[in-house]
């Protein structure tokens, strides 16, 4: 159900041995989610906490427990840690869209597969925020945001990648202000990581 990474082995366990804690398990835990992504928490448990319908994986050294709630929503997913020059950190790649619209899934799958990859070589990220009517909405982040290419970028790639793989999609529309780092479309919303690709986790919250 769900894969741990050999470099996501070896990084637990150090851990384990600098916090003092050999035989604990890990708990992965689906704790919520913004625009069509899924949050995640990750953290040691010890095996007396378990839950009764807990899933529990042998991760050859220590054992992971999912909760049944999540364990759904984690099927295929793999936790891999990862150390590079604009992130590092544990990170969860979920092939679950949290998308009901089968439109904004599909927009959400050429963003994570044909279009992060390019713009994470360069610091930045494309998130889906949500598609109404044959639009788009999207916003730029990271090294993309203020970015004096990012019109030329959406126009020349994001746009016409998309409108490609989803002729459904009349518009893609960047929602993000450039100049004021602020989001005119969606106010306030939470940060919608996209559930196609990886998703850094805040690791090791104790459950």
């Amino acid at each position: 159900m769900l894969t741990i990474t050999e470099s996501a082995k070896k990084k637990i366990l150090e851990l384990m041995e600098a916090e003092g804690q050999p035989g604990v398990g890990v708990r992965v835990v689906v704790t919520g989610g913004g625009p069509g992504s899924f949050h995640y928490g990750l953290g040691f448990m010890a095996e007396k906490d378990k839950g009764a319908d807990d899933t529990v994986i042998d991760a050859d050294g220590f054992k992971v427990y999912v909760d049944a709630e999540s364990a759904p929503k984690l099927q295929g997913a793999t936790v891999d840690f990862i150390e590079g020059v604009y992130e590092s950190g544990f990170k969860i790649d979920n092939p679950n869209s949290g998308w009901k619209d089968p439109i904004a899934a599909a927009v959400q799958r050429v963003i994570d597969i044909r279009i992060n990859p390019g713009v994470a070589a360069h610091g930045g990220s494309v998130t889906l925020l949500d598609v109404k009517d044959g639009i788009a909405y999207i916003t730029f982040g990271g090294g993309c945001h203020g970015c004096g290419m990012a019109d030329m970028t959406l126009k020349q790639g994001v746009a016409v990648a998309i409108q490609e793989a989803v002729p459904e999609i009349r518009q893609v529309l960047d929602t993000t202000d450039h100049a004021g780092g602020t989001n005119p479309y969606y106010k306030g919303s939470q940060r919608g990581a996209p559930p196609w690709s990886d998703e850094q986790v805040d690791p090791f919250t104790q459950y």
